[in-house]
């Protein structure tokens, strides 16, 4: 949505042409909910922008068919670097020489893609942030084999997206993340050891240090599945790390299935 509404011709790829029905419908209505703030007065302004946007969107089931006419990939497939790492090899075989790939995962190393591929020089990271089309920020990452040309395209690329971009290197989490699951794996050993409720620790980081929701609101609204795959593979990575310790409770609340939000109880029950 954001590329194709900033002038770049996308083609958006899933499994299934269900799953592509359902996206596109899902960026026409985010972008109505846009127009709504930003053309408020000019309603034919609003349409002519909905109309052009959906112009530069295609879509496929076929990854392979469609890479050999693109300039830049974007993965977000699922967090697994076995998945992603077959994906890559293939487009690697399909793609041109001169083609950009980015991962845009959380929490796995950008290398170990890359080195899936032979273009490691054409390779980096571009964390957006959830939802896309508001949060400004795009974490731009370098690994040790990324070409300073490769990355200045990916800033210049943010930009042009209307995104701010920071840098960071290949390191776990790179700057978000690596500081906020331990800050939210912090809140819930607090709440582990009976020091405060759920309810106030959240209470707290909003009024307390302005967050727009607190430790457990946003560990609902990420999934805690999400979550504890991060941990968990942090933790594989630095074993004696006391922040990327696991939780108990946290184990056992995706144990019994209760991820957040989008299964209607984590920390908190939702109607």
């Amino acid at each position: 949505q954001v590329a194709a509404a900033s002038g770049h011709t996308v083609v958006l790829v899933d499994q299934t042409d269900e799953i592509l029905k359902k996206s596109t419908k899902g960026i026409e209505d985010s972008l109505k909910r846009v127009v709504k703030k930003k053309f408020a007065d000019k309603p034919e302004a609003g349409a002519e922008f909905i109309k052009k946007t959906l112009k530069n969107l295609t879509t496929s089931t076929d990854a392979a068919s469609v890479v050999h006419s693109t300039d830049l990939v974007i993965e977000a497939i699922v967090e697994n670097l076995e998945v992603k790492n077959k994906l890559f090899k293939t487009l690697d075989k399909f793609a041109p020489e001169h083609t950009i790939f980015a991962s845009n995962t959380s929490s796995l190393q950008i290398t170990e893609m890359a080195n899936a591929t032979t273009r490691q020089d054409r390779f980096g990271g571009l964390h957006f942030f959830n939802p896309v089309p508001m949060m400004k920020l795009v974490e731009v990452i370098k690994t040790p084999m990324t070409s300073q040309k490769t990355f200045e395209s990916l800033v210049d690329f943010s930009k042009a997206v209307g995104k701010s971009p920071v840098s960071c290197k290949d390191t776990p989490g790179f700057i978000v993340n690596r500081l906020l699951v331990p800050y939210m794996m912090e809140a819930v050993r607090l709440f582990e050891r009976g020091d405060a409720s759920k309810e106030d620790i959240d209470v707290a980081m909003k009024l307390g240090a302005g967050y727009p929701m607190g430790p457990f609101e946003l560990l609902d609204y990420v999934g805690l599945d999400t979550s504890k795959y991060i941990i968990d593979g942090w933790h594989s990575l630095e074993p004696n790390n006391p922040l990327f310790a696991p939780s108990p409770l946290l184990n056992k609340l995706v144990e019994e299935k209760k991820l957040g939000k989008k299964t209607g109880e984590g920390f908190y029950k939702y109607k």
